[in-house]
């Protein structure tokens, strides 16, 4: 049977409805959508994303990928990125799972097998075509969804086998910049978790760069290399998007929610907040509340 209609099938198993499903495998998580979405704004993790079924797009401001099937997503830093499942339907959902990068055991490999940052890294975000080798271990590892008891055991394992694959792969450039502390993907990958940490206290650039080790005008430049964005902007983001989210699950008012991600002014919080989803807060919510379009997935 192919790769990836077996992959599909066990991913239909698990995951029986539209939505994100976490499972027994900590660092995996599956997938689902019976039709289209709007553009949704999240944040993705450090991981591997392999789509069984379906297509979708993610943009990072203006710079866009598509990938189905037959390519797969690798996203090396945390990044705030906007996705559009664009094929999806209810006699062939969207079906994929995301494989979260545990960096401790990258840098662990790259030791093991004495890797070394030679090359100039690629984009922390990008597409590939399909690797064969790649997406039988992936299958492996959602396989272990069916025998719970061999998870403990054989996950750790197939994750590590996984993990080598990236490496040897087109991304394992990028990937062995991260796991090197020194690098300048290293440093921002730090700033970020700062920022992720403390996004709803007032940003100062100055202690970003301190736990980055880097200088603030390194940071700007890197930062900015990396992400598409400015580390202001980045916190921005994670702001508006923990402000719909506490809107949408919670039911929390609009000036509520953005008192509580850290805005002080409910007009500039209305503005900034129609300028990253395209509507006012209220409209905004409406409008996913009748579309039942919200999905937040990878």
């Amino acid at each position: 049977m192919d790769r990836m209609q077996t992959l599909a099938e066990i991913i239909t198993r698990h995951a029986p409805a539209t939505g994100m499903y976490g499972t027994p495998v900590g660092c995996l998580s599956l997938f689902r959508a019976d039709r289209p979405t709007l553009p949704i704004p999240s944040v993705y993790k450090a991981s591997l994303c392999l789509i069984a079924q379906g297509a979708k797009r993610v943009s990072l401001h203006d710079h866009s990928l598509v990938y189905d099937a037959s390519h797969y997503l690798v996203v090396s830093v945390d990044l705030p990125l906007t996705g559009h499942i664009i094929e999806a339907g209810e006699g062939a959902p969207y079906l994929c799972c995301q494989i979260d990068l545990d960096l401790s055991a990258l840098a662990d490999l790259i030791i093991a097998q004495g890797l070394t940052a030679r090359a100039a890294p690629t984009p922390a975000l990008a597409v590939y075509p399909s690797d064969p080798d790649l997406i039988d271990a992936a299958c492996r590892l959602v396989k272990l969804l069916d025998q719970p008891q061999a998870v403990p055991t054989l996950a750790p394992l197939i994750e590590r086998e996984i993990l080598y694959r990236l490496l040897t792969g087109p991304h394992g450039a990028t990937l062995r910049h991260l796991a090197a502390a020194d690098s300048h993907l290293s440093q921002v990958s730090r700033a970020i978790a700062r920022i992720r940490g403390q996004f709803r206290e007032q940003l100062r650039i100055r202690d970003i760069a301190a736990a980055a080790g880097m200088s603030e005008s390194s940071l700007h430049e890197h930062f900015k290399a990396i992400t598409r964005m400015t580390p202001l902007e980045y916190q921005k983001q994670l702001r508006l998007q923990e402000a719909r989210r506490l809107m949408l699950a919670e039911g929390v008012s609009a000036g509520s929610a953005g008192f509580a991600v850290g805005y002080d002014s409910p007009s500039q919080f209305s503005r900034e907040y129609r300028r990253l989803f395209g509507a006012p807060p209220r409209q905004d919510i409406d409008r996913m509340q009748m579309g039942r379009d919200y999905l937040n997935a990878a």
